[in-house]
C-alpha cells in the first residue's frame, strides 16, 4: 500500500521553500498520470533528499547510499530519461546548493558522484557540470553509472581540453579520467567513442596499452578510415598508431599496406625484418609488386639468398604475365581479335559501314591501337604478330607500312603493348624493327621495348642496355622513342643512372621542344613523389630558357607536368618549387602552378584544395588563358580520394560544364573519366554520352575518350553500344572517328581483363605511377588537335602505366595456381558497425581465377584454407588451415 500522499508533499514543500497548497496543487496534478510504483518511487526519493540534507551523518549516508542504489539499478530504454533521474530533476538545485554548504569529508564526495549523474539531464549547455562534480567526487569506477554518463562525460572532457589547452593549465586529472573512460570503451566494443575521445585529447598513444586480441582489428579499422577526413598532420599520426597496433599483434599484411599508404619505406623494411615466416614474406612481395614500387630486399630482411632472389623476382613482377594468362585461359580468351571484331560494323546501318573500307592512314592508326589496346598482354593478335610463313609472307611487316611515317612508330610499339610484361619473348619479337632503315620503326620499337618492360624490373637491365644509347642520336623521334621508353620502363624507380643520362638534355640547347617535353615526362615518371631536387631544378631552368613562341606551343604543356609529377601527393613538399614557378613567363606561370597544386594533393582528398582550384575555375578569363584545364583535372585528381568526394566532384564538375568557359568545359569531361576510371556509373555515363554530341568538337572529343576512360576494361555493353552509334553519327569526321575508335579499344581494355584505376586494395593505397600516366594522357588531351591528333599520338601509350590485371588469382605455398570457391559481391563499408556484420553483399560464388568490377570485393567461400592477405585481389598465396575437418 503506497504511504500517505499529503505527508510527503507537506514535507518536501516545506524543505523548498513552496508554499503547502501550491505543492499540493502541483502534486495532484502529477499524480494522476503516475502509476502506484513509480508515485512510491517518487516519494522515496524526495525523502532521500531531506534525509541527505540532515544533520545527522549516519543519515546522510544511509540516504546517499540508497539514491545512488535507486539511480544505477533503474534500467530504462534508451529513448526516455531513467525515472529517479526524471524525478529528482526538480531537487538538482537544492541539492547543489547544499553540496556548496557541506564541509570536506567522503559524504561531500559522494554527494557529487550522485549530482554529476543528475547533470546529465539537468546542466545548461556547455556548463560541463557532470564532469565539474566527477572531479570533486570519488575516483570510484564510472563505468557502474552506465554507458550514456561515460559517453557525456567524454563529450564534456574534449570541450574542457581546449579550454584548459587555450588557459595553458593542467590537464592531470583530466588524463586519468580519460584512461578510465579509455579503458571502459574498449571492454564494451565501443572502440570508435574511444578512439574519438583520444583525438579530441591528442594522446592517441594511449591506445596501444588497451587494445587486445579481440578489439584491435576494429580499432584499426576506424581509425584508417578515419585518417581520410582529418587534416594533416593528424591523419599520418593516426596512421603511425594503426601501423603500431597491428605490428604489435603481428598482422604483418595490414601494417604493410599502411606503410606504402604513407609511403615510408623504413616501415616497409621493419615488417619485413619483424616477420619470420616466409610465406607472410611472399605475400607482402606480391603487394610490393601490385603496388608498382622498385624496392631492393637485403641480408637483413631475408637471410636465405634463394629465398631472397625468389622474392625479389616476385617484387619485380617477373610472374605477372604467367598470371594474367592463367587467367585468360581460364576464361578462355585467348583468342586473339582483331579490330573488326571490336567496331562491330555490321550491326550499324549501311551508311556508316560502307565509307569505312577505304583505306586511310588515320583509320589504320586508329585500328593499330585498338588492336593494341584489346590484345594486351596476350601476346598474339591479328595484325602485327602473324606467323611469317603463312601464305602472305611477313604480313606484320605488310601492316606496319600501311600506317604513314609517325604512324608507323606506334605501330612498332604496339607490338610491345601485345607482348606485355613478357620481357623475353617481347624483345626477341620488336628485335627485327631494330634493323629498320626507317627512323620512325626503329622509335616504335625503342618505345615498344620501353612498354614491354613497363612494371617489370629485370637484374640484367634490358630496356636501359637496349635504349640508353639511342637518347644521343640525331633524329627527334628516335630520341623521343628512346626516351618515352626508358620513362615509361623505369617509371618509379628513382634510378640515378637515367638521371645523369636525361637530365642534360634538358639543359641541351640543340635539342628541339618535342625532346625536351618529353624528357620532362620521363625525368617526371623515373622520380613520381621523389621531390628529387636536381630534377626539380633540370625542369625548372628547361623551362626558364623557353623562348615566348616556344611557350604558346602545345607540347610546352607536359614540362610543368614533368615537375608536378615529382611531387605527386606530397601535399606541402611542393611549396618551395611553387615559389619559383612564380617567377616564370606570364604565359605559363598559372598553368605551372595549378599543375603544381593538383599533383602535389592528388589522391589526398584535400578539400581546401578542391576549393581553391573550383575558385580559379569561377573566374571568367579574355582569350588565351590555359591554367583551368589543369585546375578542372586538378578537382578530380584530389578529389577521387574517397567515393564522398567522387560524388561532390561530380556534382560540381556538373556546375561548370553550366557556367564554365569553353576551355573549362573541354577539360571537364576528362576530369569526369578519371574519378570514374574503369567504373561506368550511369549518371557519369549519361553525361558523357550528352557532351559526345556537343557543338564544340574538342568537347566531344573529350567526352568520346572519356568514355572510353569509365569503362576502360570492362566491356561494358551499353557504352559499346553508345560509341558504335557514334562511329556511325561521325563517320565524315576523321578525328572524332579516331577518339572513339580509341574509346572502343579502351572499353575492350585486354578483352575485359584490365583495370586502368590507380586505386587498389579495397581503395586504400595508390598506385603512383598508374596515376601519373593517367594524368599525363589526360594532360595530353587537354589539347587533342595538336598531340593526339597530331603526329604525338603515341603518348596514349602512358596508359600502360596503369593497367593492371583485374584478377584474384589464388596460389598455394609453392606459388602454382591452385582453384578454391569465393564469393565475389559488392563491397560493403562495415567501419565501426557492431559484430561481425558482412563484408559483401549480392555475391555470386565463382572457383578462382576471378575478375574483380571496380567496388567488388572477394571472400574465400571455404574453410579449407586460410588467405594470408587480409584483402583479395590480385595473387593471394592460401595455406592450408590445420583445424579444418572434411565434413
Amino acid at each position: 500500500m503506497a504511504p500517505d500522499p499529503n505527508r510527503t508533499a507537506g514535507a518536501g514543500a516545506s524543505s523548498t521553500g513552496t508554499t503547502k497548497d501550491d505543492a499540493g496543487k502541483k502534486k495532484k496534478v502529477d499524480n494522476d498520470d503516475l502509476s502506484d510504483e513509480d508515485l512510491a518511487l517518487k516519494q522515496q526519493l524526495e525523502l532521500y533528499v531531506e534525509r541527505v540534507q540532515d544533520s545527522d551523518p549516519g543519515l546522510q549516508k544511509v540516504a546517499l547510499e540508497s539514491m545512488r542504489q535507486e539511480i544505477r539499478t533503474s534500467t530504462s530504454s534508451m529513448t526516455s530519461v531513467p525515472k529517479p533521474l526524471k524525478f529528482l530533476r526538480p531537487h538538482y538545485g537544492t541539492l547543489k546548493a547544499y553540496y556548496e554548504t557541506m564541509a570536506e569529508s567522503d559524504l561531500k564526495k559522494y554527494l557529487a558522484d550522485i549530482l554529476s549523474v543528475l547533470a546529465l539531464t539537468m546542466s545548461a549547455e556547455g556548463e560541463r557540470e557532470s564532469l565539474k562534480y566527477r572531479l570533486l567526487g570519488s575516483t570510484g569506477d564510472i563505468g557502474s553509472w552506465g554507458h550514456e554518463y561515460v559517453r557525456n562525460l567524454a563529450g564534456e572532457i574534449a570541450q574542457e581540453y581546449a579550454k584548459r589547452q587555450t588557459d595553458e593549465s593542467p590537464i592531470d586529472e583530466l588524463m586519468d579520467l580519460v584512461q578510465q573512460i579509455v579503458a571502459f570503451h574498449m571492454k564494451h566494443n565501443a572502440e570508435p567513442e574511444a578512439v574519438d575521445l583520444l583525438m579530441e585529447v591528442e594522446d592517441l598513444d594511449m591506445l596501444v596499452e588497451h587494445v587486445d586480441k579481440t578489439n584491435f582489428r576494429r580499432t584499426c579499422i576506424y581509425l584508417t578510415s578515419s585518417a581520410r577526413y582529418l587534416p594533416g598532420p593528424d591523419d599520418l599520426l593516426v596512421l603511425d598508431i594503426a601501423y603500431l597496433i597491428y605490428l604489435k599483434f603481428e598482422e604483418y599484411p595490414n601494417a604493410l599496406q599502411i606503410a606504402l599508404f604513407l609511403d615510408n619505406m623504413q616501415y616497409v623494411r621493419q615488417v619485413f625484418t619483424s616477420c619470420d615466416d616466409l610465406q607472410r614474406k611472399k605475400q607482402f612481395c606480391y603487394m610490393l609488386g601490385r603496388h608498382k614500387i622498385t624496392f631492393e630486399l637485403d641480408e637483413e630482411m631475408v637471410a636465405d639468398d634463394e629465398d631472397r632472389e625468389l622474392l625479389q623476382e616476385i617484387i619485380n613482377n617477373s610472374k605477372l604475365s604467367e598470371g594474367y594468362l592463367t587467367l585468360a585461359r581460364d576464361i578462355e580468351v585467348m583468342e586473339p581479335k582483331s579490330p573488326e571484331d571490336i567496331y562491330k560494323a555490321h550491326l550499324l546501318d549501311g551508311r556508316a559501314s560502307a565509307g569505312a573500307s577505304v583505306d586511310s592512314a588515320r583509320q589504320n592508326l586508329a585500328a593499330t591501337f585498338v588492336n593494341a589496346l584489346v590484345n594486351a598482354g596476350f601476346g598474339q593478335d591479328k595484325l602485327m604478330t602473324v606467323p611469317s610463313d603463312s601464305s602472305s609472307s611477313g604480313s606484320s611487316g605488310n601492316w606496319l607500312f600501311k600506317n604513314k611515317e609517325h604512324g608507323k612508330t606506334s605501330a612498332a610499339a604496339s607490338l610491345g603493348m601485345i607482348l606485355l610484361w613478357d620481357v623475353d619473348s617481347g624483345l626477341a619479337q620488336i628485335d627485327k624493327y631494330f634493323h629498320s632503315n626507317d627512323n620512325h620503326v626503329i622509335a616504335g620499337a625503342l618505345l615498344g621495348v620501353g612498354i614491354v618492360n613497363c612494371g617489370i624490373k629485370n637484374d640484367c637491365d634490358p630496356a636501359m642496355a637496349l635504349l640508353g644509347d639511342y637518347t644521343e642520336k640525331e633524329d627527334s623521334s628516335i630520341r623521343i622513342g628512346a626516351i618515352m621508353g626508358l620513362g615509361i620502363a623505369y617509371a618509379g624507380s628513382q634510378n640515378e643512372q637515367l638521371r645523369d643520362k636525361l637530365a642534360p638534355i634538358l639543359n641541351d640547347a640543340k635539342a628541339s621542344l618535342d625532346v625536351i617535353a618529353f624528357t620532362a615526362i620521363s625525368l617526371g615518371l623515373i622520380y613520381v613523389g621523389s621531390c628529387n631536387e636536381e630534377v626539380a631544378q633540370a625542369i625548372i631552368f628547361a623551362l626558364m630558357d623557353r623562348s615566348e613562341s616556344e611557350l604558346g606551343e602545345p607540347l610546352t604543356r607536359l614540362l610543368p607536368l614533368g615537375l608536378g609529377l615529382l611531387y605527386l601527393g606530397k601535399q606541402e613538399s611542393v611549396e618551395a618549387t611553387a615559389e619559383v614557378s612564380k617567377t616564370f613567363n606570364e604565359k605559363i606561370r598559372k598553368y605551372c602552378d595549378m599543375t603544381l597544386l593538383s599533383c602535389a594533393y592528388a589522391g589526398t582528398g584535400n578539400v581546401l584544395k578542391v576549393q581553391n582550384l573550383l575558385g580559379h575555375c569561377s573566374q571568367h578569363l579574355e582569350k588565351g588563358e590555359t591554367h583551368q584545364g589543369p585546375a578542372v583535372l586538378g578537382i578530380a585528381m584530389v578529389a577521387m580520394a574517397e567515393e564522398l568526394g567522387v560524388e561532390m566532384a561530380i556534382r560540381s564538375l556538373e556546375h561548370l560544364l553550366q557556367y564554365g568557359e569553353q576551355n573549362i568545359r573541354r577539360a571537364v569531361p576528362l576530369a569526369l573519366g578519371l574519378l570514374c576510371i574503369s567504373n561506368p556509373k550511369v549518371n557519369v555515363m549519361d553525361t558523357l554520352s550528352r557532351l559526345s554530341h556537343d557543338t564544340d568538337s574538342e568537347v566531344a572529343m573529350a567526352a568520346v575518350i572519356s568514355l572510353g576512360l569509365i569503362g576502360a576494361g570492362t566491356n561494358n555493353a551499353r557504352i559499346a553500344g553508345m560509341l558504335r552509334n557514334l562511329s556511325s553519327y561521325y563517320y565524315k569526321d576523321t578525328s572524332l572517328l579516331f577518339c572513339v575508335r580509341i574509346a572502343q579499344g579502351l572499353v575492350h581494355l585486354g578483352k575485359g581483363l584490365l583495370t586502368l584505376n590507380p586505386y587498389h586494395s579495397d581503395r586504400l593505397l595508390l598506385s603512383p605511377t598508374a596515376l601519373a600516366g593517367l594524368i599525363t594522357i589526360l594532360h595530353a588531351c587537354l589539347d587533342m588537335k595538336a598531340i593526339i591528333l597530331g603526329k604525338y599520338h603515341y603518348v596514349l601509350y602512358f596508359i600502360v602505366l596503369a593497367m593492371q590485371p583485374r584478377m584474384l588469382l589464388t596460389v598455394d605455398e609453392n606459388l602454382k595456381p591452385l582453384s578454391v570457391p569465393v564469393r565475389v559481391g559488392q563491397a560493403v563499408d562495415v567501419v565501426g558497425q557492431a559484430g561481425r556484420p558482412k563484408t559483401i553483399t549480392g555475391f555470386q560464388t565463382h572457383s578462382t581465377p576471378v575478375l574483380l568490377a571496380a567496388g567488388d570485393r572477394a571472400e574465400l567461400a571455404t574453410e579449407k584454407y586460410i588467405p594470408i592477405s587480409p584483402i583479395l585481389e590480385g595473387f593471394v598465396i592460401l595455406k592450408e588451415n590445420p583445424d579444418y575437418r572434411e565434413e
